[in-house]
């Protein structure tokens, strides 16, 4: 056990670990000397805990900031010179830059690069041009490119990004799904049966609330919908982030003002609402292959979802959920309508949902697809 090889898994913050890639770490350091590498918030010596792994602080911002990113990749270049470690694998963007970066100048012979979600897809100009020459820097530093879906591998051929071999673990996401963990057990339903409100519609959103995730758009429609029908409520459950992608001020106070919209912050457990409710409202502008359309499937819900990478690899339009057009306030609006008012319909996609899941993210099979991944690295 003294000879393994040693793993460093960079994020940008330390909650993404548990966010991510909860369980990995623990699953890998059976083979590897895994170390966790992150800005802590602290959750770090949680995570150290709960995964039983080493962890390291390193000062990283989610937001450009060029002085702190410039001290982030030297404390980063240090760490990986002083830890020596075979494998840098880097899954957020701050972090994937300046790790690829880092792990290059210390001479790390592994520097793998998985892509969850490209920025500049949702901007344009100048911003569009640097974020993507950033993503040509981080996949020039990396030794091995690993698209999350087949929507971020073909965006990644089409944009130019890189030219080398691109393919995806398993069907697709970082982490998979612990199905044992997400499921209708007795003490979640218990607690959901306090969460839901008999004869009322539930709609649900997990997740930051913030414009790039289609929020505008849900709250203007289910703002349209609640005037036409009482039967109808929205569960908003994550953090706001004013400073990275804020909401529309109509937005905020729609949300403050409406009644039927039930705001309830972060939750580190969200099994209890998504089996409080009855669809995942997930419109969002990009995703690389967002882990809350999983869990809501494995949760027995359908989602709408609009029709980008990862969403439409994850939902079969009509037959675990609805795809629809992205930045599209009319449609989300009539798909929501239509599973309100066609119980049947409703009843036949949740019906779907699970099994549709569990055939291809099983959380095990992910993690053994995973390992034989790094197990095929050629040696150096």
């Amino acid at each position: 056990m003294m000879n393994r090889p040693k793993l460093c898994r960079v994020v940008t913050i330390s909650h993404a670990f548990r966010e991510l890639i909860k369980g990995q770490m623990a699953y890998m350091n059976q083979h590897f000397e895994v170390v966790g590498i992150a800005n802590d918030l602290g959750s770090l010596e949680e995570v150290a805990k709960d995964e039983g792994v080493r962890v390291i602080d390193v000062k990283m911002e989610r937001k450009v900031a060029l002085w702190q990113d410039i001290k982030s990749l030297i404390a980063l270049y240090r760490t990986f010179r002083r830890e020596r470690p075979y494998i840098v694998h880097a899954n957020t963007p701050k972090a994937s830059l300046l790790s690829m970066v880092a792990g290059w100048m210390a001479g790390v012979p592994h520097r793998i690069y998985t892509v969850t979600g490209l920025r500049f897809e949702t901007t344009t100009g100048i911003k569009r041009l640097i974020l993507k020459n950033i993503e040509r820097i981080t996949t020039l530093c990396a030794t091995k490119v690993i698209p999350e879906g087949d929507g971020v591998r073909n965006t990644l051929r089409r944009e130019r990004i890189t030219r080398k071999p691109l393919e995806k673990i398993l069907n697709g996401n970082i982490n998979g799904i612990d199905l044992t963990h997400f499921d209708r057990t007795d003490e979640v339903m218990s607690r959901a049966e306090v969460l839901r409100r008999e004869g009322i519609f539930t709609y649900i959103f997990v997740g930051r609330m913030v414009k790039d995730k289609g929020v505008n758009e849900i709250v203007a429609a289910f703002d349209r919908l609640s005037r036409e029908r009482s039967d109808v409520r929205l569960l908003l459950v994550g953090r706001f982030e004013e400073d990275l992608d804020p909401l529309l001020p109509e937005s905020r106070e729609c949300i403050e003002r409406n009644k039927q919209i039930e705001f309830v912050g972060y939750q580190s457990d969200v099994r209890p609402y998504l089996a409080a409710s009855d669809v995942l409202l997930l419109p969002s502008y990009r995703e690389g292959f967002p882990n809350v359309v999983i869990q809501a499937g494995a949760m027995g819900l359908p989602s709408i979802v609009s029709d980008i990478s990862g969403c439409n690899e994850i939902i079969i339009d009509h037959k675990n959920g609805i795809i629809i057009p992205k930045q599209d306030s009319e449609a989300l609006y009539n798909a929501m309508c239509r599973l309100a008012s066609e119980t049947e319909l409703t009843r036949l996609l949740a019906a779907s949902a699970r099994e549709l899941v569990a055939t291809r993210y099983a959380q095990s099979e992910v993690w053994r697809a995973t390992l034989d991944m790094y197990n095929s690295l050629p040696e150096k």
